[in-house]
């Protein structure tokens, strides 16, 4: 509300603690906060400003002391907001407030100047038709004060108050609106998130246990299931013909310990001790290839590095890993190959690993391992690269070998 002799406008807010739903987010709005301040000055140096003015005007006068009681107490009520702004009395304090103005006004009209940060304390503090009342009753007074300040009628004393008074509260109240809507719609958003992520690590946690079940029975389970046959080969031909029997028994201890490195290497990758420490991507893929030179497969590993190696998060970090021990497990188990090498190629804007061998290969579109055997390792290769948003291609020939190829983008640096 506007008046010819009083200071800010209506736009401005009251306390943070005028009322149990707007006392937290003051205190946790920078905004809010100084918002607060701001009107805690104006309340006070309106105050102080009808005070002296009618120290000034009425000097000596026998209502002087009620004015200064009057003020000290309206002063207190201000002051001790904080106190009364809870649930249950929620209406007391506006209601003390109020009434200490109200005879104030009546004893002395240069205190309607007052009514801007009462206004606002209102409409924050009441509910909506409630603080409509409230500024409509403010409103009145403050016309009557100021046609008795002026000691005739004014038109634009009776007309200009209501009118702004109705525009500022029609303001406040579509903004306040607005921002309940934007807190229930970020609730919303908040919650949606919260779902998505928990149904994104169910899907996760599903994903991967399919594909541990289908790398356990490709390897694990048909290991036992050849150690079975063979132990019970071997018993029945134990006594007729020893030599069969210990070549199966021999045959039945290689498979186990093939089964035995196959489980530690599931560990391994459940693990993933290789970043343990922050370390980098090229050394793991170093170690790597140095351990699987080292297991006696027939099938030497090098390493290559191209470009200049970047930070990469630890989602592409474990997921290139785990495609070059996937890739080298085939290379073992089906290529057939004399040699196999890992290339690590930083390309600024990707980052591209490399798993070639020379094997026997295979023709395009024709499955890549035999009929009947671990035929799940390039469609879980396949969606690794895709979690972390590349993707992977295969180069095989018969004869020459194949090359496979996971490329991922990188941020910007």
């Amino acid at each position: 509300m506007t008046l010819p002799d009083d200071g800010p406008d209506t736009g401005s807010g009251a306390g943070p603690d005028d009322g149990p739903d707007h006392g937290a987010e003051a205190r946790t709005d920078p905004g809010a906060r100084r918002l607060a301040l701001v009107m805690h000055a104006a309340f006070f140096l309106l105050l102080s400003a009808s005070f002296a003015r009618f120290l000034i005007r009425h000097p000596g006068e026998p209502r002087t002391p009620w004015i200064v009681a009057l003020s000290v107490l309206l002063a207190l009520l201000y002051v001790l907001s904080p106190a009364f702004a809870r649930p249950a009395p929620q209406l007391l304090w506006p209601a003390a407030v109020v009434a200490a103005w109200v005879v104030l006004v009546v004893l002395a009209p240069s205190f309607a100047w007052c009514s801007v940060p009462l206004l606002y304390t209102g409409l924050r503090t009441l509910p909506a038709r409630a603080a409509v009342l409230l500024v409509a009753f403010l409103t009145g007074l403050v016309v009557v004060a100021q046609l008795r300040l002026a000691h005739g009628f004014d038109p634009t004393l009776v007309l200009a108050p209501p009118a702004v008074a109705a525009v500022a509260t029609a303001v406040f109240l579509h903004m306040q609106r607005q921002t309940e809507r934007q807190r229930a719609l970020i609730g919303d958003l908040v919650r949606t998130r919260r779902e998505l992520a928990a149904t994104e690590r169910r899907e996760g946690a599903l994903a991967e246990r399919q594909r541990l079940s289908m790398e356990i029975h490709d390897t694990l389970a048909q290991g036992l299931s050849s150690q079975r046959m063979l132990l019970q080969a071997a018993d029945r031909t134990w006594d007729a013909d020893p030599q069969a029997a210990r070549r199966h028994t021999r045959t039945a201890a290689e498979i186990a310990a093939r089964g035995l490195a196959e489980a530690r290497r599931f560990v391994d990758d459940l693990a993933a001790p290789q970043f343990d420490g922050g370390a980098r991507l090229e050394d793991a893929l170093r170690a790597l290839a140095a351990s699987e030179t080292a297991e006696g497969t027939g099938t030497p590993v090098l390493f290559h590095l191209d470009g200049t190696p970047v930070a990469l998060p630890d989602g592409v970090r474990a997921a290139l890993l785990r495609i070059a021990q996937g890739a080298l497990a085939n290379v073992r188990e089906h290529a057939g190959a004399a040699t196999a090498a890992l290339t690590l190629s930083y390309l600024g804007d990707q980052v591209v690993l490399d798993v070639a061998d020379d094997g026997r290969g295979f023709a395009p579109g024709s499955p890549p391992v035999p009929a009947g055997g671990r035929g799940h390792g390039l469609p879980a290769m396949r969606a690794r690269v895709r979690q972390v948003g590349g993707t992977l291609t295969i180069e095989s020939a018969p004869g020459e070998g194949t090359v496979v190829s996971a490329c991922v983008p990188l941020e910007p640096q």
